[in-house]
């Protein structure tokens, strides 16, 4: 029997979808995408829920993007389906009509903050902590972290975090637009049920419709995420794309020169 690595509950109106690896940070794996996929699917047409909550088992992280260690067997072709995954992925987060927020606790990490941003609103522990390392594994944050991080922290700041890989704590992220609020730990979980309960008293059909006006211009970035994956893919199997993945299994700093 497989063991799902997402939870899916409604409770009083809100739709909770879990990342339920906590074992590798909330780390995703193409098991986990489609999960996520059939999750935010299910809610947006669940008439039980109003408002979606997306979060990660245990303290330690909200999730640390893709599972490196599946990232590493890629090569060009596997790497191309693979993109067609994460874009219907994206479509099924940013496509529910309904508002989206990110729970954050522990680290935020590369495409675990590309979920991040996808979601509509984020709040965030005080320890969380926030970083893209992309470019220390040889990669780039082309699934909209490219194009929508700028559109929060601005270009100057967004290429300070994707170029430098530096942390941030939840406080920093939210001074600078990344997050909508850093709240003390032990009030996350209360906090985040008084938005929902405010969502709730609002016109789902009012809510739908400013959501599509305000994503509309993002939307445009479609074929930017798709051209960056197809030149990402070409990445796949080089001697740095191997060298980035290779060290950080090792627990090493890379050695790109």
């Amino acid at each position: 029997m497989v063991t799902p690595d997402v939870l899916y509950a409604v409770a009083d109106g809100v739709a909770t979808i879990t990342l339920d690896r906590p074992a590798v940070h909330n780390a995703f794996r193409e098991q986990t995408m489609r999960e996520l996929i059939d999750a935010f699917d299910r809610a947006d047409a669940d008439p039980a829920a109003g408002v979606v909550v997306l979060t990660g088992t245990g303290d330690k992280a909200f999730s640390t993007g893709g599972d490196v260690a599946m990232e590493d067997a890629f090569d060009p072709a596997e790497g191309r389906r693979m993109a067609r995954v994460l874009i219907r992925l994206a479509e099924a987060i940013r496509g529910t009509g309904k508002p989206v927020i990110a729970k954050i606790r522990g680290w935020c990490v590369g495409g675990g903050n590309e979920l991040n941003i996808m979601c509509d609103l984020a709040v965030a522990a005080e320890s969380a902590r926030f970083a893209h390392t992309d470019s220390r594994l040889g990669s780039s944050p082309i699934w909209y972290g490219t194009q929508l991080l700028p559109r929060l922290v601005g270009d100057r700041r967004a290429k300070e975090i994707l170029l430098l890989g530096r942390h941030y704590t939840a406080t920093e992220a939210a001074d600078m637009g990344w997050i909508n609020a850093a709240v003390p730990d032990d009030e996350l979980d209360a906090v985040v049920a008084q938005w929902c309960t405010t969502l709730l008293g609002h016109s789902p059909q009012a809510m739908r419709l400013t959501k599509a006006s305000v994503d509309s211009a993002a939307d445009l970035a479609l074929p930017s995420v798709r051209q960056g994956f197809e030149a990402l893919t070409g990445f796949y199997g080089t001697t740095e794309f191997h060298e980035g993945t290779t060290a950080f299994l090792e627990r090493r700093p890379p050695r790109f020169h």
